[in-house]
């Protein structure tokens, strides 16, 4: 089976790029005068505040994160939160709402800002839309990873299908008769929507690996107490959120201990990281030098096609068009109900995020 680790190898090279870009310096004569420092905000601007603010930031969006994305591992312990009842459903509806809105209301916004800044030369990033075309190959690109990955493992699993045929054979047969065949594809089945399961959660949690990273360095580097402050709570929302949906998946994955609590950890660790990273780099990083401006623009236009692929296919789709919802007219509509209010909420904390 897949190695979920691997995947999280991804998150120190990601940290570490962007630490080389922080110590960027803007070309003299190409940007305007506040391109390579942070424009101050009128009054609002305390280096002691907001560093107090940013580790408030740390123990609550951790606090947050380990919530939202174990809230379903433990759901056993909670029988109406098991994936095959309807809470469990509109639970994750509405988290599946959470990081659609996350990928076209924060994160997309955000690498159209980055990548138009006026910091930028205007030939070629004011000439391209490069947002949209990164973010469409991101999407492209996660629909080559699903494919193949789900295509490597099947073919995997049919050869330990077959010699299991060969070993068990004769034993089947007598025992099942007729009905051998079926009771392996039977099994067949299962094993693939299985393999869907863990495909789905890791290339999820990727791409808010990625942006968790972003957002985090954002907030660690400023020394702006009015923008850290509702920051907080919208990040706190998104991640308690978007933490049940990443929950859901890797309890549909049936992971062993280990691998849950590899991706539990990276999950609430990495948005920290970032701010500490932040903090770290904060008398050098700057949010408008050009490679900064590049690196998180694209990394943010990845991310957004990566998240709103996976939200619409592989966790609305894949639902919607499921048997569950398909064999019930009344719950379909209060999924549906539950999608808007997740995207509506996480919509409207981009007034403050």
């Amino acid at each position: 089976m897949a190695k979920s680790p691997s995947f999280h190898r991804f998150s120190f090279f990601l940290l570490l790029s962007l630490a080389s870009a922080a110590s960027d310096e803007s070309p003299a004569g190409v940007a305007p005068p506040e391109c390579g420092s942070e424009s101050s905000a009128g009054g609002c601007h305390d280096k002691a505040i907001a560093l107090k603010l940013k580790l408030v930031a740390v123990a609550s969006i951790l606090a947050a994160s380990m919530i939202g994305i174990c809230l379903p591992l433990f759901s056993r312990a909670v029988p109406a939160l098991k994936p095959d009842r309807n809470l469990f459903v509109l639970v994750k509806a509405f988290a599946s709402g959470v990081i659609l809105a996350t990928g076209y209301m924060h994160v997309l916004p955000d690498s159209f800002d980055c990548l138009t800044s006026a910091c930028l030369p205007e030939n070629p990033w004011r000439k391209f839309p490069f947002t949209t075309f990164v973010a469409m190959v991101s999407a492209i690109g996660t629909l080559m990873v699903d494919s193949f990955a789900l295509s490597f493992y099947k073919k995997r699993c049919s050869k330990v299908m077959m010699a299991k045929r060969v070993t068990d054979g004769s034993v089947e047969m007598q025992n099942l008769g007729h009905g051998h065949g079926q009771g392996f594809d039977g099994l067949e089945e299962t094993s693939s929507q299985l393999l869907r399961y863990r495909v789905v959660a890791q290339v999820l949690e990727l791409g808010i690996v990625v942006h968790s990273v972003v957002i985090g360095l954002s907030m660690g580097a400023s020394d702006n107490p009015c923008t850290i402050r509702p920051l907080v709570a919208a990040i706190c929302f998104h991640q308690l959120f978007e933490g049940m949906g990443l929950g859901g998946c890797i309890l549909q994955a049936e992971y062993g201990t280990y691998v849950n609590a590899t991706m539990v950890f990276f999950f609430s660790v990495t948005t920290p990281l970032g701010i500490g990273l932040g903090i770290g780099l904060s008398s050098v990083y700057s949010d408008n030098s050009p490679t900064a401006l590049i690196v998180v623009g694209i990394l943010n236009a990845s991310s957004a096609g990566l998240l709103n692929y996976m939200a619409l296919v592989d966790l609305l789709g894949a639902e919607f068009m499921g048997p569950k919802l398909q064999g019930s007219m009344k719950l379909q509509v209060y999924a549906y109900i539950a999608v808007l209010l997740g995207a509506g909420g996480m919509s409207l904390m981009a007034k403050w995020a």
